[in-house]
């Protein structure tokens, strides 16, 4: 690799990140103690340092449009690197579009805002409440099949990310799940994933629906329309207890690909 491109701020958070997360047989190795969380903080640092001009990407004033195409999906990937440990890339998303509401199984991850503005809604996973605990009322309008994919959530943050913005930060234990809204416009986001997404070893991309609350209940926050589905979810704002139903990709999203144009990435 020429000189100039082995110190890059992409290579630097790319070697960094290889150093935080380890990889041990496909998972991470220790994550717990003073070690981890000074590589996380460096990490943090150098990605809290890239802008979209680093990538050389540039934001899409244009990129509104019809998205019912298959030529046209509402988000698209752009592939940087991967290895065992970690992979990286960029997401473009288009004005109102979203990354549906989706977890991320036994992984760390971190988010760089690039461009734009979104909105990010993390939840953690919750016991379900003792029976006749407030909140152990099931959705009233869920049939008995479908209980078997029941799951209780607990949001620990809704909030609006820039491109001066920190990184937004996600561990196994929380913020695990979230969706991420683009708002008043396209955005684009750097994202590391730690170790990356693998059907084989348990770590698989799920995507959930939330489900309106019983109407006695304090904790909802957001209109349910009439078939059922929260409106709060489409905003981003979302009750803080909720069941949600674990559920196929929705038919509206899907991730394209595009080639990656900034500095290469040696791992």
């Amino acid at each position: 690799m020429p000189r100039d491109e082995m110190n890059t701020l992409i290579q630097k958070i790319a070697r960094q990140a290889r150093l935080t997360f380890r990889s041990s047989g496909g998972g991470l190795g220790s994550v717990d103690g003073k070690g981890f969380a000074d590589n996380v903080t460096q990490l943090k640092k150098l990605v809290g340092e890239i802008r979209a001009s680093d990538l050389k990407i540039r934001p899409r004033k244009n990129s509104q449009g019809p998205i019912s195409v298959p030529h046209n999906p509402p988000v698209t990937y752009m592939h940087i690197c991967e290895t065992d440990g970690f992979s990286m890339g960029v997401f473009l998303l288009k004005s109102g579009t979203s990354i549906p509401l989706h977890d991320h199984p036994g992984m760390h991850g971190m988010l760089k805002v690039l461009y734009g503005t979104v909105r990010i809604s993390g939840l953690d996973k919750a016991e379900p409440p003792c029976p006749g605990a407030a909140g152990s009322e099931l959705p009233p309008i869920l049939p008995p099949y479908q209980r078997g994919s029941l799951l209780r959530a607990v949001l620990r943050s809704t909030e609006e990310y820039g491109e001066t913005s920190p990184p937004c930060l996600l561990s196994p234990h929380r913020d695990n799940l979230h969706q991420i809204c683009a708002v008043d416009g396209p955005a684009a986001f750097l994202d590391i994933l730690a170790p990356p997404y693998d059907p084989d070893d348990g770590r698989d991309c799920h995507y959930y629906q939330l489900l309106p609350q019983a109407p006695s209940s304090s904790e909802q926050t957001g209109r349910t329309d009439g078939d059922g589905s929260n409106q709060a979810a489409a905003s981003g704002v979302i009750p803080r207890e909720v069941w949600l139903l674990e559920i196929p990709q929705p038919d509206d999203f899907w991730c394209g690909g595009e080639p990656y144009p900034g500095p290469k990435v040696s791992i």
